[in-house]
C-alpha cells in the first residue's frame, strides 16, 4: 500500500548530469512517522490513541489535466521564467504534462486497494478534488478528468492523429523538453538538466486509457484553472475561438509591453494571439469550458453520480454546496475569480449562504458582534473544502457587472466563529503546509488548514485523511500523504504504471518545482496528527 508513514520516495543517485543540474532517481526511503501537533489542544500530547472512528477521506488537489496540443496555451512564456514581470504567468509547460492522466489513473488504483487508515483502520469513503482539476479551461480536458475518475475511455489525444505541441521533435524553440530529440540538439532540458531521450515517448503518452475509476464517491471543486486561460486569463470571444481554431502562437509578440504583460493576459489574451504561429489540427473538441459546463461535467444524465454539484446549482450558475456524510457535513466553496487573475475571491452572497450552511449544523455559535446565538440545532462536526487557501484570497477584481467579491478576507473570520469546523482542506499554492489557525478572541478551539501539494508537480501526491475521537474532548485528524502505483523507477517507460512513475522522475527533476523545491513541505506538513479540543464534546 503506497502510505508514506511506509516508506517514502525521494530523490537518489544520479542518472544523467547536466550544465546546471544532474537527472536523479528516484529512489525508496524509510517512512515517516507521524508527527502530533497539539497547537488546538491546549496542552502538549505525547501519545494518542484512537477511541471512536469519525471517517477517513482523501484528498487530491491541482491535477492539471492538460490538452497538451492546444493552440490556445501558450507554453512560449517558459521563455520569460527569468523575468519578474511575467512571474505569476509561469511555468505554462511542464515536461511530465502528457503523462499526468498516465499518473492520476494510478493514484485511483492506489486508492481502489481497499486502503484504510494507518490508524483507524476505517476504510477509504470519500475522495474530495481540490480544484484545477484541468489546465485550460476546455472541454475536452474536464471529460478526460471526470472520464478518469468515473471509469471511461479515455481519449488523451486531440487535433491530429500525431502530436503536434511544443514538445514534437520538429518545434521551432528549444526550450521545451523533446523526448524524441530534434533540431538544435540538445534541448536546454537535456543539455542543462540531463533529461533523457526517450524515442516514442508521446505516442505511447497519448494513447486512450481504460480507466477503472474510484470505487467510493468523489466530490468535484471549482478553481481557477478550470474556467479562465491558463489559471489566469479571461476567456475572451476570440481566445475562445482559438481554443477550436488551427493556428498557435510560437513566441511572445512583440507588441507586448512587458511591464504590463500580466495585467493584459488577465483581461485580454488574445494579444498573445499576434505572434508567428504554427498550423495545427483543429479540434471542435477543445471548446471553451464555463462555469455551466464546469458544473454540468460533474452532474450529466447517465453519470454514475452527481458529485457534490445539483440542480440549484445548474440553475443558479454557482459552483459551491454542502454534501453530508452520516458524521460530517463537507462544505464545497468556489472562490475561483471570474474576473480573471490566478488568487482566489468569493463575494458576499456566498458567504451569506455558508453562514446559513454552517447554523443548521451548530446548536450554538457566536454572531459577528461576538454574542452567543442558540439555535436548536443539532452539532455535525465540518470541514470546508475549496481551492484557495486563506493566504490567497485577496482577488478584489471588479467582475464584469461591475459587482466585486472581495469578501475573501472575512472567509477565515466567519468559520472561527462556528466551533465545529474542525478543518480546512484548498490547494492552489501546490505546496505541503499544514496551519493551525487559532479563534484570536480565545473563546473558539480554532481550526487546521491544511494544504494539499499539487498532483502534477513533485512529490506527486495525494492525502489520507482520518478523523478520529480520542477521547477527553479532542478531535484528531491524522493525514497521511499517498503515492500512486507507478513504480519507483519507470525501466522502459512502456506501460500505462512505466509512464506514471516517468511522470513522477521527470516532476522531481524539474528545475524550478522538483525535488529541491520545498514543495514536499516539512514533516509537520507531511505525516501528521492535529489535534483540536471540542469545548463542548465531539457530535
Amino acid at each position: 500500500m503506497p502510505l508514506t508513514h511506509l516508506r517514502r520516495l525521494g530523490s537518489g543517485h544520479v542518472l544523467a548530469t547536466g550544465a546546471h543540474l544532474p537527472y536523479r532517481a528516484v529512489v525508496t526511503q524509510p517512512g515517516e512517522r507521524h508527527v502530533v501537533r497539539s497547537e488546538l489542544a491546549g496542552s502538549s500530547v505525547a501519545t494518542v490513541s484512537v477511541e471512536r472512528p469519525i471517517a477517513c477521506i482523501a484528498h487530491m488537489t491541482d491535477l492539471h489535466v492538460t490538452d497538451v496540443q492546444s493552440p490556445a496555451r501558450f507554453e512560449f512564456l517558459n521563455r520569460e521564467f527569468s523575468d519578474p514581470r511575467f512571474v505569476k504567468l509561469v511555468p505554462v509547460q511542464r515536461p511530465q504534462e502528457a503523462l499526468t492522466p498516465h499518473a492520476l489513473n494510478a493514484l485511483i488504483s492506489a486508492l481502489n486497494t481497499g486502503m484504510t487508515g494507518p490508524l483507524t483502520h476505517a476504510p477509504l469513503e470519500l475522495v474530495l478534488t481540490g480544484g484545477d482539476a484541468i489546465d485550460n479551461a476546455q472541454q475536452n480536458e474536464i471529460r478526460a478528468f471526470t472520464q478518469l475518475l468515473d471509469d471511461g475511455h479515455v481519449q488523451l489525444n486531440s487535433g491530429s492523429s500525431t502530436y503536434e505541441g511544443v514538445q514534437s521533435a520538429a518545434w521551432p524553440d528549444d526550450i521545451f523538453w523533446r523526448p524524441d530529440g530534434g533540431p538544435g540538439e540538445p534541448d536546454l532540458f537535456r543539455r542543462d538538466y540531463g533529461f533523457p531521450l526517450i524515442p516514442g515517448l508521446l505516442d505511447r503518452a497519448l494513447r486512450p486509457i481504460d480507466a477503472t475509476g474510484l470505487r467510493v464517491p468523489w466530490l468535484g471543486c471549482h478553481g481557477n484553472h478550470e474556467t479562465l486561460c491558463q489559471g489566469v486569463g479571461v476567456v475572451t470571444p476570440a481566445l475562445a475561438a482559438a481554443f477550436v481554431g488551427g493556428d498557435k502562437p510560437i513566441e511572445l509578440p512583440p507588441a507586448i509591453d512587458r511591464d504590463t504583460a500580466h495585467e493584459t493576459f488577465v483581461t485580454r489574451p488574445e494579444a498573445f494571439l499576434a505572434s508567428p504561429s504554427r498550423v495545427v489540427t483543429p479540434d471542435p473538441g477543445r471548446r471553451y469550458c464555463s462555469l455551466e459546463d464546469f458544473v454540468s461535467a460533474h452532474t450529466a444524465p447517465g453519470m454514475p453520480a452527481r458529485h457534490g454539484f445539483d440542480d440549484r446549482n445548474l440553475s443558479s450558475r454557482t459552483a459551491y454546496y454542502a454534501h453530508d456524510t452520516e458524521s460530517i457535513r463537507f462544505i464545497v466553496l468556489d472562490t475561483g475569480c471570474p474576473a480573471g487573475s490566478a488568487d482566489g475571491c468569493i463575494g458576499d452572497e456566498q458567504v451569506h449562504w455558508l453562514e446559513q450552511r454552517l447554523i443548521e449544523v451548530h446548536a450554538s455559535y457566536r454572531a459577528n458582534d461576538g454574542g452567543d446565538v442558540e439555535t436548536g440545532n443539532e452539532d455535525r462536526l465540518v470541514v470546508i473544502v475549496s481551492h484557495h487557501g486563506s493566504q490567497v484570497l485577496g482577488n478584489n477584481r471588479p467582475h464584469a457587472d461591475g459587482s466585486h467579491h472581495g469578501a475573501g478576507p472575512r472567509l477565515l473570520p466567519t468559520l472561527l466563529r462556528f466551533d465545529n469546523v474542525v478543518l480546512w482542506l484548498n490547494g492552489h499554492t501546490h505546496t505541503h503546509a499544514i496551519r493551525p489557525r487559532p479563534d484570536p478572541s480565545g473563546i473558539g478551539g480554532g481550526l487546521w488548514e491544511v494544504t494539499t501539494g499539487s498532483f502534477v508537480d513533485w512529490p506527486c501526491q495525494a492525502r489520507l485523511i482520518e478523523i478520529f475521537d480520542v477521547g477527553d474532548g479532542t478531535v484528531a485528524i491524522a493525514s497521511t500523504l499517498i503515492d500512486h502505483d507507478g513504480p519507483a523507477d519507470p525501466a522502459r517507460a512502456e506501460t500505462q504504471l512505466e509512464l506514471a512513475g516517468l511522470h513522477r522522475q521527470l516532476a522531481g527533476n524539474s528545475p524550478w518545482a522538483g525535488f529541491d523545491s520545498g514543495r514536499a513541505g516539512t514533516p509537520l506538513d507531511r505525516n501528521v496528527i492535529l489535534l483540536r479540543h471540542m469545548a463542548t464534546g465531539i457530535p
